[in-house]
């Protein structure tokens, strides 16, 4: 690790996930006892989560799937605690054995974590096994969001994605990076959108995959040319019959939380139903065993075990009531400033809109690079990690 000043509350502490065989098997019971619904009335998803997909998802996670795997998978890796603005905060924290490598600051989102972005970290941090050359390595620190996984869940109100920024941007410093570069999608392009807004010393620019502006305002965006009454159309459908989970969370995250915490299968449909390029390639991958890219049944249920193992469905439920909620705190606050580092912006083919350059030209005066990825979706780092690693070196080449 590079110097990391010991200040009273500012320690680096390492830290190991263990997961008590009692909760391991009182997950077993819970899944051995899911109540069913009947079957929905339609062939699609316009009901919710298909019956087919969760029975096929309960059978595998309950008979086939090994719990200890996030345990494992996350021990293999250098893994620290610290406190920030009174919230103690875990990341994964991986430095490239290329000794000009550019510090990354990686934020996930929901129902997101970490996990999703672990194969990532190969392409990420050692580019010349990954097809890349030295010149495109990054030394890697990937935060768990405040009430997400092994970080704390915050005790009063106010974490939004503005906070959480500037959270980062103390981590960046605290782990003695005096430059770096920061890339987000889905919540974390929420952080990353705020902390390249904020500008905070050091930063040299930011990279998402999800463009915030066009969700916040899509009504500011050009809309003269086919594509981008396209995006507007996809944006309009997802508001009215695809984000009840946005709606629910962002407004009675408690409520739901109860079902969250309180049965595992409950928790794993309200995670799998997000989007519909990603529903339906999770339900492929459980009911036909057929993976898309990096989403196989393990990965899928390595992060929802891990959402499960921390207790946190409704302490992530909370984070869109402090990010988009009317009556949080941060709601009615001034618009930040435009990003006044560079900014790159890379579209997938199965996000929930695909994004116009235009849009992203419109939305950050400070563009340096647009990307179109041949694979994947919303969650692309952990879909396709190694075209997202492509991405990110491509974005940030010209910051080195």
């Amino acid at each position: 690790m590079t110097t990391v000043e010991q200040r009273a509350g500012h320690a680096i502490r390492p830290f190991t996930v263990r997961f008590r065989a009692e909760a391991l098997d009182d997950l077993r019971h819970r899944l051995a006892a899911t109540r069913w619904p009947t079957l929905e009335l339609v062939g699609d998803r316009s009901q919710g989560v298909q019956l087919a997909t969760m029975r096929a998802l309960g059978q595998y996670w309950e008979n086939k799937y090994d719990l200890r795997r996030v345990q494992s998978r996350l021990n293999a890796l250098p893994q620290f605690t610290t406190e920030i603005d009174g919230v103690g905060i875990h990341f994964v924290h991986v430095r490239s054995r290329h000794r000009d490598a550019l510090p990354l600051v990686m934020t996930h989102g929901w129902p997101g974590s970490i996990i999703e972005m672990i194969d990532s970290i190969g392409p990420l941090t050692d580019p010349t096994a990954h097809g890349g050359t030295a010149a495109d390595a990054f030394h890697l620190v990937l935060p768990s969001l405040p009430g997400y996984g092994f970080s704390a869940q915050p005790t009063e109100v106010g974490w939004d994605l503005v906070r959480t920024a500037r959270a980062w941007a103390e981590l960046m410093s605290r782990l003695g990076y005096d430059r770096y570069v920061a890339q987000g999608g889905d919540v974390g392009a929420g952080v990353t959108d705020a902390i390249g807004r904020l500008g905070p010393k050091g930063l040299a620019g930011i990279h998402t995959n999800l463009l915030v502006p066009a969700l916040n305002d899509p009504a500011s965006l050009p809309n003269s040319t086919d594509e981008e009454r396209a995006a507007l159309a996809a944006i309009k459908v997802f508001q009215t019959s695809g984000n009840g989970y946005f709606v629910e969370m962002a407004t009675r995250p408690e409520t739901i939380g109860y079902a969250l915490l309180d049965s595992p299968s409950a928790l794993a449909a309200w995670m799998i139903d997000h989007d519909t390029d990603a529903y339906y390639k999770i339900a492929r991958a459980f009911v036909d065993g057929q993976p898309s890219g990096n989403l196989t049944r393990d990965h899928i249920l390595d992060n929802i075990t891990a959402y499960w193992l921390t207790g946190t469905g409704a302490s992530t439920a909370r984070s869109y009531w402090e990010a988009y909620g009317a009556d949080a705190p941060a709601a009615g606050r001034a618009p930040l400033p435009d990003p006044r580092v560079p900014v790159g912006f890379s579209t997938f083919p199965g996000e929930i809109w695909r994004t116009p350059r235009s849009w992203a030209e419109k939305s950050y005066p400070t563009l340096n690079y647009f990307g179109v990825a041949e694979r994947g979706g919303h969650f692309a780092a952990w879909e396709e990690p190694e075209l997202f690693a492509g991405q990110l070196r491509a974005a940030f080449r010209p910051l080195r």
